[in-house]
């Protein structure tokens, strides 16, 4: 049975994307069957692991005209993939006269569970309809978060949804772990944002980091997660070992 996991910031820019397919990629690398579903309209997760955003049936078709989930998925060397395309743009729209709204998303991918250990959602920037099913359809959600003052404003707001998505849709969420990207020890802001995330959150927060790094920003144009375009670079051996961490958190 799948671990499900919603990658979510409701700040955009902070590695959301990234940090999804590149644990993905890491943990395809470690032998694990990973799905990644790509909940975001801008479909940057799709492109990262290499699928076309034109490539149809996808997310749109799966949780809008209810195509089957096992015929959107998309087969790559770094895992599977359900990739997204601009329509989920207009998804929350849509969804609101749906019965049962919230619950869609989770519904459509439920015949997958059995066929992969772990499935990634990665969600929009926004705590719009479409974020609010990938909380509902997740076990956990693992919150990729840049070490600046604003991302902890924006951390205190997703912490809130999350409570209020576990007390009154899904009891089961919580939080998987907080990620810090793009990270640069020489600057005292950085440091001071890991020390007050730590403080206050302890053992959520991963001992890991993903230091800023040219050719994670690279990949993507080349249709590959970071871990695989330069398996060699600190920031790709920065996601290796937050993959072990990860699975040694988890538990599968």
């Amino acid at each position: 049975m799948a671990k499900i996991i919603a990658v979510a910031n409701q700040k955009g820019g902070v590695g959301k994307t990234t940090t999804c397919v590149n644990i993905c990629a890491a943990l395809s690398l470690m032998d694990k069957r990973i799905l990644l579903v790509d909940c975001d309209p801008q479909g940057n997760a799709s492109s990262g692991m290499g699928v076309s955003k034109a490539q149809r049936p996808n997310t749109y078709d799966m949780v809008i005209n209810g195509v089957p989930a096992a015929d959107c998925v998309v087969n790559t060397e770094y895992g599977d993939v359900i990739p997204a395309s601009k329509e989920l743009a207009a998804s929350s729209v849509e969804l609101i006269n749906k019965e049962r709204r919230e619950y869609v998303l989770k519904e459509a991918i439920a015949s997958l569970y059995s066929e992969y250990d772990y499935i990634f959602l990665d969600c929009p920037p926004s705590l719009e309809l479409l974020t609010v099913n990938a909380l509902v359809a997740a076990d956990s959600v693992l919150i990729p978060m840049q070490c600046e003052y604003y991302a902890l404003e924006g951390i205190a707001d997703l912490m809130t949804s999350i409570k209020m998505c576990s007390k009154h849709l899904n009891r089961r969420l919580d939080v998987e772990g907080i990620v810090l990207t793009m990270y640069d020890s020489r600057a005292n802001l950085t440091v001071q944002v890991e020390n007050e995330l730590r403080k206050y959150l302890g053992k959520k927060v991963y001992d890991t980091v993903i230091p800023r790094s040219v050719r994670l920003s690279e990949a993507p144009s080349h249709g590959q997660p970071g871990v695989i375009y330069d398996r060699v670079n600190r920031g790709s051996k920065a996601y290796m070992a937050l993959a072990v961490e990860f699975l040694a958190r988890s538990g599968k």
